[in-house]
């Protein structure tokens, strides 16, 4: 008889789960359990917390005794309700009825995603450097990724040109994450309308995951799918999680042709069921009230942008100015270190945590991840603690 111990587990596992590394970002974070004096700088998480109306929206709908499933679509007030906003935001019209599913969270989004189009054989083109998640939901697709490096000579934002150098016979999809997680980068218009004309020459489909979408500074987000010709073929993925400090209620959505969205929510049918109900709630009451929230965050996450990337370059890591999303990708090649040796002897050394650049794909490589949706006050100290251990390194 076999006993606990003698048993291998690991070769019950699936091939394509072998193959997908836990996130990067997570182990530094369980290198921080216990730590005293921590600054964390890494998660890409609002410090705001969820704005009062909308918790009160969530608790009302609970006193109510609304606790039953939605629509395997979400309830579909939430749904006219974001339809009405992607409209007046960009001008793209969405029928809630049929071109619109609420998921738990983008990540889900995009995952039922994949697994609804990509197959084996099947390439998707992403730039890189870019958020973890995307690379790991294509393997799990049984379909293969095809990174596209991208370089702060270009301040990391990917071009047309660049995008049809990598399609192949086998490319189905494209996938842009703009603005973006980690760098900061935007796209502007005029290179997502070249973008879009490579689409629509090679016939791909376009995963746009618009999440950062509200978080810009000084430029306007052109949303890909109101390009022209091009809601046909993209699958618009958002959520509330970063423009409302709701990150933890987990309520994100996909915007598709019928057709799309039919065979993404049989996915989600037999994985989820439905979004929470009184985090749908609280998402209906952002829409309704939210604005002036949104707009006090971007004020405030502009004012720490400006003074994380000064800090940062005034220090010696030069930093190119990120227009969108909340973070700053400095280069740390200066110190000597590697992104990862940077980050581990930073924190070592000056307990202020941050990502490595090249859990975000090799084009990361030499740069870290600070996230400014921190206060200001741990903004300006953990610049000062990063002063203090660039001044030792260049010795």
């Amino acid at each position: 008889m076999t006993t606990a111990s003698d048993l291998d587990v690991s070769r019950f596992l699936n091939d394509r789960v072998r193959r997908i590394p836990a996130s990067g970002i997570r182990r530094f974070f369980d290198m921080i359990s216990g730590m005293e004096g921590v600054i964390s700088l890494g998660v890409g998480e609002p410090d705001f917390t969820t704005p009062a109306p909308l918790r009160e929206a969530a608790i009302r709908s609970i006193h109510e005794g609304r606790t039953a499933y939605t629509s395997n679509y979400g309830t579909l007030e939430l749904r006219e309700a974001l339809s009405e906003h992607l409209r007046n935001l960009y001008g793209v019209e969405y029928d809630p009825r049929t071109e619109m599913l609420i998921t738990v969270g983008v990540s889900e989004a995009l995952d039922i995603t994949c697994r609804s189009v990509l197959g084996l054989g099947d390439e998707m083109i992403l730039p890189e450097p870019s958020y973890v998640a995307y690379t790991p939901a294509v393997v799990l697709s049984d379909a293969t990724p095809v990174p596209v490096p991208t370089r702060v000579e270009t301040r990391f934002a990917v071009t047309a040109e660049e995008i049809e150098q990598h399609v192949t016979p086998r490319t189905k999809v494209l996938l842009l994450g703009y603005p973006n997680n980690p760098t900061g980068a935007v796209l502007p218009r005029e290179e997502l309308e070249r973008i879009a004309a490579v689409a629509e020459r090679n016939d791909l489909l376009v995963i746009a995951d618009e999440i950062y979408d509200r978080l810009t500074y000084g430029v306007t987000h052109t949303s890909f799918a109101s390009l022209p010709g091009m809601k046909e073929r993209t699958v618009l993925l958002g959520g509330f999680s970063k423009d409302y400090a709701m990150t933890g209620w987990r309520v994100g959505y996909a915007c598709a042709p019928a057709e799309l969205i039919e065979a993404m929510m049989k996915v989600h049918q037999y994985v989820i069921m439905c979004a929470p109900t009184a985090a749908q709630a609280a998402a209906l009451e952002a829409l309704r009230s939210g604005e002036p929230y949104v707009q006090a965050m971007v004020d405030e996450y502009d004012r720490r942008r400006r003074v994380i990337v000064d800090g940062l370059n005034s220090i010696g890591l030069p930093t190119f100015e990120p227009r969108g999303a909340f973070y700053a990708f400095p280069d740390v090649r200066p110190t000597g270190l590697s992104s990862e040796e940077f980050v581990e002897a930073l924190l070592k050394e000056e307990k202020v945590v941050t990502v490595p650049g090249d859990v975000f794909g090799p084009s990361g490589a030499g740069y870290v991840r600070l996230c400014y949706a921190n206060s200001m006050e741990n903004i300006e100290e953990a610049l000062e603690r990063i002063e203090r251990f660039a001044r030792r390194r260049a010795g």
